[in-house]
């Protein structure tokens, strides 16, 4: 069983506060996020058809929960890992223009997790993408919407702070930014997650960039689909969380894949079979948008501001038994 439990930890509010606070949370900061960044809440799918392509294929080797149904016997349907491609579609679709964009709460099985305080195989996060222009797609575009997703974030501290001031947690002023092989090459004899806990810990907020490619080492920092993300301009937003003494991911996210990087991404992995498929055909045949999005977990924003122990704390879903019972002997309530 994979369970970290704090000393003396002590959850402040009661179960129904709990539900009140997240709530609050939740309906606040998509209002704020949506503002500071010029998004527009739309519907999105819960599961889309295999033939699409338009599943998130994250690290490669996790299965997707899929069924089938009358009408499309013939193609399976999957329930969706995330939106990260349909997104660029929906922007298309719906006649966004330059620096209009859209997001939606996304809701995910994701049945191959393995469970512990930070994972869930529910997943609940503010999908957002918007549009940008061709010229856009650098470095500095990057940056620049990563500040603004960070000081909402450190605004709803102070929102929290005033509601709750017992329970709130206390986040860092800035963020600091760093690549991948920049990490590397600081902490060399650490593996990659042990690399996030010391930088985070070190800066309290960190963006970690570029990540997908193989280092200097031979190994990735961490996995990425090939066909969402470009890998020169994407990474994570990580806080240190003291309860847990890690890094928490709070977001992922980038500017998205080109006609070019499409292709020599695909290349590398060796999966130039899926070029053929509707979406990336679209994108080589340049008929959509070029765009920047990424993810925002709703219930990971809730913990990391409510300084809870648990995911399982500010989201319902399926734990062992045997973590459940453990939990709650010291004070940690599971949804």
């Amino acid at each position: 069983m994979n369970l970290i439990i704090p000393k003396n930890y002590d959850p402040v509010l009661s179960l129904r506060q709990t539900q009140e606070a997240i709530k609050y949370i939740r309906d606040t900061f998509q209002k704020e996020f949506g503002k500071a960044l010029h998004l527009e809440r739309i519907s999105a799918p819960l599961f889309v058809p295999k033939s699409s392509g338009l599943n998130d294929n994250l690290n490669g080797v996790e299965t997707p929960v899929s069924f089938n149904i009358v009408e499309l016997e013939n193609d399976p349907i999957e329930v969706v890992h995330s939106l990260a491609k349909w997104k660029r579609m929906a922007l298309k679709k719906y006649e966004f223009n330059l620096h209009e964009g859209l997001y939606t709460n996304m809701n995910a099985i994701r049945k191959d997790e393995t469970v512990d305080n930070l994972h869930s195989y529910y997943v609940d996060q503010w999908d957002w993408e918007k549009v940008i222009s061709k010229d856009e797609r650098n470095e500095e575009t990057l940056k620049t919407h990563v500040k603004e997703i960070f000081k909402v974030i450190k605004h709803m501290e102070h929102e929290v702070w005033y509601k709750y001031p017992q329970a709130v947690n206390h986040l860092p002023d800035d963020i600091h930014f760093i690549t991948s092989q920049e990490l590397e090459d600081l902490y060399p004899n650490l593996s990659a997650k042990e690399r996030e806990n010391e930088i985070t810990k070190k800066y309290g907020c960190v963006f970690i960039m570029k990540i997908g490619h193989t280092l200097k080492s031979g190994q990735k920092h961490d996995g990425r689909a090939p066909d969402y993300d470009d890998w020169n301009l994407n990474g994570d937003i990580l806080f240190w969380y003291e309860p847990l003494q890690c890094a928490l991911e709070i977001s992922s996210m980038g500017i998205r894949v080109d006609e070019k990087s499409l292709v020599e991404q695909h290349e590398l992995e060796n999966f130039q079979d899926r070029l053929s498929l509707p979406y990336h055909q679209a994108i080589i045949n340049k008929e959509l948008p070029y765009t920047i999005g990424g993810g925002i977990g709703q219930s990971r924003l809730c913990m990391l501001l409510l300084k809870r122990a648990h995911i399982g704390e500010v989201q319902a879903s399926i734990w062992p038994q045997e973590m459940i019972d453990e939990c709650k002997k010291h004070k940690i309530y599971l949804l």
